[in-house]
């Protein structure tokens, strides 16, 4: 594997081969993490969303510099291209669900708690009166998977069900259901442009919006600019790659698309505070 790569698997150690449109998958954590000393190593999936469920046992989560260790019966789902891995206590029960991208448009409106759920993150407990239906959905799902590329209408629906009965109450009310849906697409077409540099009017022309509406779009749903969401998201793949692979400063400014690593630097230290070789150095102290 390259050295400026974070591993990415559609199911963790397997490569990635043809991706299907669709596809859903699930498995008991023990089927994997009992092979591998009950830990799985940072990696991330550009084309699903992962949810895991412990019904018994504990986990510490990595995702994303955030670390959180829970107690079973809990749940964590992990929005695509997040880095992330686990580490298991010994006979840890549960299962680990993977949906391919196109799940996501199961969502009714940008209002609705699974979409917020899929493309924001969540972990927390399984709320009590729903732990009986949670593991009986994921016991009937192992039992009628057949091809994971080419899932059942059944399968996919009491996926659904599934991740709609580990929805929490929003502690904050959603943003405007335009807002929040146009927001969307913008993180969506960033991910898809990041290392493209382009500017924010060239994203708004995308969307079909004036540069101004965009802004006034992330100030209200995000609380910040489309500059100050860019450089965000591009800080977080910077920091990525230097805390997760084995790339040089000036290896990830060139995967970043920076020509100037000297650039490179100071905008990393601009936004962060810090020096990249001071995090790459952190990074590699800590391996």
């Amino acid at each position: 594997m390259a050295p400026g790569t974070i591993p990415t698997f559609l199911l963790y150690g397997e490569d990635l081969g043809e991706i299907p449109a669709q596809f859903a998958h699930i498995e008991t954590i023990a089927a994997r993490s009992s092979l591998l000393d009950w830990e799985i190593g940072a990696h991330r999936h550009l084309h699903s969303v992962q949810i895991l469920l412990v019904s018994k046992g504990q986990v510490t989560f990595r995702c994303d510099g955030r670390v959180e260790t829970l107690q079973g019966p809990c749940f964590m789902a992990v929005p695509i291209g997040s880095v992330h891995g686990f580490q298991f206590q010994p006979d840890t029960r549960g299962y680990v669900l993977s949906l391919s991208a196109a799940f996501v448009a199961r969502g009714v409106d940008a209002h609705d708690p699974l979409l917020h759920m899929l493309t924001h993150g969540a972990s927390g407990e399984v709320a009590p009166g729903a732990v009986a239906r949670v593991d009986w959905l994921c016991r009937e799902m192992l039992a009628i998977q057949a091809d994971w590329r080419l899932p059942s209408a059944l399968f996919l629906t009491l996926a659904e069900a599934l991740v709609r009965s580990l929805e929490a109450p929003q502690n904050e009310a959603p943003p405007a259901q335009s807002d929040e849906a146009r927001l969307s697409a913008f993180r969506q077409l960033i991910e898809l442009h990041l290392t493209e540099h382009r500017g924010v009017e060239w994203y708004a022309a995308q969307m079909r919006v004036s540069g101004k509406t965009l802004t006034r779009i992330c100030q209200r749903a995000a609380g910040c600019t489309p500059t100050e969401m860019l450089h965000a998201r591009l800080l977080l793949e910077a920091q990525r790659l230097l805390c997760f692979t084995n790339a040089s400063v000036v290896q990830v400014a060139n995967d970043l698309g920076f020509s100037d690593p000297s650039y490179f630097s100071r905008f990393y230290q601009r936004l962060s505070g810090r020096r990249p070789q001071q995090d790459k150095s952190s990074a590699t102290g800590r391996s």
